[in-house]
C-alpha cells in the first residue's frame, strides 16, 4: 500500500529544493562541509530515482505511471501534475547522474560555495520537474526556474567574458519561453473547457491554421534549447565562459529538455500541424549536422568547438523526431541519451585541461600529452564516442537515426536520399574536426609557458567522474537494449500517431511525402 500510496515523484523533485534550503544553516567557513553535503543529496537523490523507477515503473507500458495530480491554486487552474512515461524516465535518470557528478565536478569551488550548491541543488529539481510535469502551466513555471541558476552560475563562476554570456543565454531563453506560456494558454482557453493538464489538451481538436501557430511559437521556444539553426547562437558563448560543471548540465541535460518537449508537445499534442512542420525539421535537422560541424572547423577555443559539435549532434535528434518511424523516434531519444553522456564527459576534462593549462586555446595546449597521459586516454575515449565509433553509444544512435529515416515509407525516395547524402558530409566531417582537436590539444610540441609536470594529470576524483559517464557509453554501444528497453513501447506509441495522423492531413500530390495506392484524404480547417 506504501509503495502504491507514496508520492514517489513529489519527493524526487522536491528533494533537492528542500535541501539546497538548508545550505544556509550548516556551520562551514571554507566550504567543505557544504560539498560534501550537497554530494550527499545529489547522491541520495540519484539513488531515490533508480530506486522508484525500478520497483514501480513498468517497461512495458506506454502509458503514463506514477501519476501524482494535487490541486496547487485552484483560482489560476493550476494543479502539481506530475507523472513519467517513456519519454520522460530515462531521461530523468540522465539528469540524476549527470548533475550529480557535475555537484562532484565542482568539488573545488571555493568563491561563494554555499550560493554555488545551493543554485546546483535547485537546478536539479527544477531539470526533473520539467521531464515530470504534466500541467502546462506548471511546466512553465519549473521551465522558467531552471534559467535562473544557469544565469547565476555562469555569471558568477565563469571566464572572462561571463556576464556577456549569462545575459545572452537568459535573453535568449527567457524570450523564447514567453511562447510556451502565450501557447499554453491559447490552448488552455480554446474550446469549452478551460484547462491546462497536458492529455486533456492533446484530445482538444483546433482548427489547422490555430495548431500551425501553436506549433511555430512552441518551436521557437524549445528550438533555441535545443540550439537549432539559427536559434543556437547563445550556446557556444555560454559553452566558452562557463566552469565544468555547468557546461556539463548545460550539454548534458539542458539541450535535452528542447528535444523532449518537442516530442511531447509538439507532436504528441499538435500532431495534424507535425505533418507540416515535419519535413521542415527534417531540413533544420540537416542544417545543424553541417553547419555544426563546419563551425566547428572555425572554434580555436577547445569548449567552443565542442559546443558546436552539440549543435551538429542536435541535428539528428530532429531527424529521428520527424522520420514518422519507430526506428527514428528510438533513434532520436537515444542520441539525446548518448550525447548527454558524451557531452559531459568532454566538457568535465576540458575543464581538467583548463585547471593544469589555465587557457582554452588548443594552439597554446599542443603536446601535453606527455605530461597528461591518463587525461589524454580517457579525451580521446569520449571523442571517439563523439564521432560515433561502432561500439561506443554514438554510432547506435546515429545509424538508427539513418535507419528509422531511409525505412521510412512517408517520404519519397528522392527527398530521402538528398538528406542522407547531406547528412553524411556531416557524419565526414565530424571526425576530421575531432581529430584535429585533439592532434592540437594533445600532440607536437609542448608550450614551454605551460610548464606542466606528471604530477598534474587527472587525480582519482576526475577519472572516477569520467570513467561513470564512459562506462554506459560503452555498455550502450555494445548492448543498445540495456538503454533502449526503457522507451520501447513508448517509442512505438508516438510513431503509431504519428502515422495514423499523416495520412488525413497531408497533400497526395505532395512533392516530398510518399502515398500508397489509396489516396489519403485532405484535412480542411472545418474538420479539425
Amino acid at each position: 500500500m506504501f509503495s502504491t500510496s507514496f508520492p514517489w515523484l513529489t519527493t524526487i523533485i522536491l528533494l533537492p529544493l528542500v535541501a539546497a534550503f538548508a545550505i544556509p544553516l550548516i556551520p562551514d567557513k571554507e566550504g567543505k562541509t557544504v560539498r560534501w553535503y550537497s554530494l550527499g543529496v545529489g547522491i541520495l537523490e540519484l539513488g531515490l530515482i533508480v530506486n522508484t523507477f525500478w520497483h514501480h515503473y513498468d517497461l512495458q507500458s506506454s502509458s503514463l505511471q506514477l501519476v501524482e495530480n494535487y490541486p496547487w491554486i485552484p483560482q489560476l487552474g493550476l494543479n502539481w501534475s506530475v507523472a513519467v512515461d517513456g519519454l520522460s524516465m530515462p531521461l530523468i535518470v540522465l539528469t540524476g547522474l549527470v548533475t550529480t557528478l557535475a555537484i562532484f565536478a565542482g568539488w573545488k569551488v571555493t568563491n561563494k560555495p554555499r550560493l554555488f550548491h545551493f543554485l546546483m541543488l535547485a537546478m536539479y529539481s527544477a531539470q526533473i520537474g520539467v521531464f515530470a510535469a504534466q500541467d502546462m502551466l506548471l511546466f512553465f513555471l519549473v521551465w522558467e526556474l531552471e534559467l535562473v541558476p544557469v544565469y547565476v552560475l555562469i555569471s558568477i563562476w565563469g571566464g572572462p567574458k561571463r556576464l556577456y554570456a549569462a545575459t545572452k543565454f537568459i535573453l535568449y531563453t527567457a524570450a523564447a519561453s514567453v511562447f510556451i506560456l502565450v501557447a499554453g494558454l491559447a490552448m488552455a482557453f480554446y474550446g469549452d473547457n478551460i484547462t491546462f493538464d497536458l492529455s486533456t489538451l492533446a484530445q482538444k481538436h483546433y482548427p489547422i491554421g490555430f495548431e500551425l501557430l501553436l506549433y511555430a511559437g512552441l518551436l521557437i521556444s524549445f528550438g533555441v534549447k535545443l540550439a537549432i539553426f539559427p536559434l543556437h547562437t547563445w550556446l557556444p558563448d555560454a559553452h566558452g565562459e562557463a566552469s565544468a560543471p555547468v557546461s556539463m548540465i548545460l550539454a548534458g541535460v539542458l539541450l535535452k529538455m528542447g528535444g523532449y518537449a518537442l516530442i511531447r508537445m509538439n507532436v504528441e499534442m499538435l500532431p495534424h500541424a507535425h505533418v507540416y512542420f515535419a519535413p521542415v525539421l527534417v531540413m533544420l535537422g540537416v542544417v545543424n549536422i553541417i553547419y555544426g560541424a563546419l563551425n566547428a572547423f572555425a572554434q580555436k577555443n577547445l569548449k567552443r568547438r565542442l559546443a558546436s559539435s552539440s549543435i551538429s549532434h542536435m541535428g539528428f535528434v530532429l531527424i529521428g523526431i520527424a522520420s514518422y518511424t519507430e526506428l527514428g523516434i528510438n533513434g532520436a531519444l537515444l542520441q539525446m541519451i548518448s550525447h548527454g553522456l558524451i557531452a559531459a564527459a568532454l566538457f568535465f576534462l576540458a575543464g581538467v585541461a583548463y585547471d593544469r593549462t589555465h587557457t582554452l586555446m588548443m594552439d597554446k595546449m599542443g603536446g601535453i600529452a606527455k605530461s597528461m597521459p591518463k587525461t589524454f586516454a580517457l579525451f580521446t575515449a569520449g571523442a571517439m564516442a563523439s564521432l560515433a565509433l561502432p561500439g561506443m553509444s554514438g554510432f547506435v544512435s546515429e545509424l538508427t537515426v539513418f535507419l528509422g529515416l531511409t525505412t521510412s515509407d512517408a517520404y519519397n525516395s528522392s527527398f530521402k536520399v538528398i538528406v542522407v547524402l547531406l547528412s553524411a558530409v556531416g557524419l565526414i566531417l565530424t571526425p576530421i574536426y575531432l581529430l584535429s582537436m585533439l592532434r592540437e590539444v594533445f600532440y607536437g610540441q609542448q608550450d614551454e609557458k605551460l610548464a606542466l609536470e606528471s604530477w598534474m594529470d587527472a587525480k582519482p576524483r576526475e577519472i572516477f567522474i569520467t570513467a561513470c559517464l564512459l562506462l554506459p557509453i560503452i555498455g550502450i554501444g555494445l548492448y543498445p537494449k540495456l538503454m533502449t528497453q526503457t522507451y520501447d513501447v513508448k517509442a512505438v506509441a508516438v510513431a503509431a500517431e504519428m502515422r495514423q495522423v499523416l495520412p488525413i492531413v497531408a497533400q497526395p500530390k505532395s512533392p516530398i511525402y510518399s502515398f500508397n495506392s489509396t489516396a489519403p484524404q485532405i484535412l480542411d480547417s472545418n474538420s479539425l
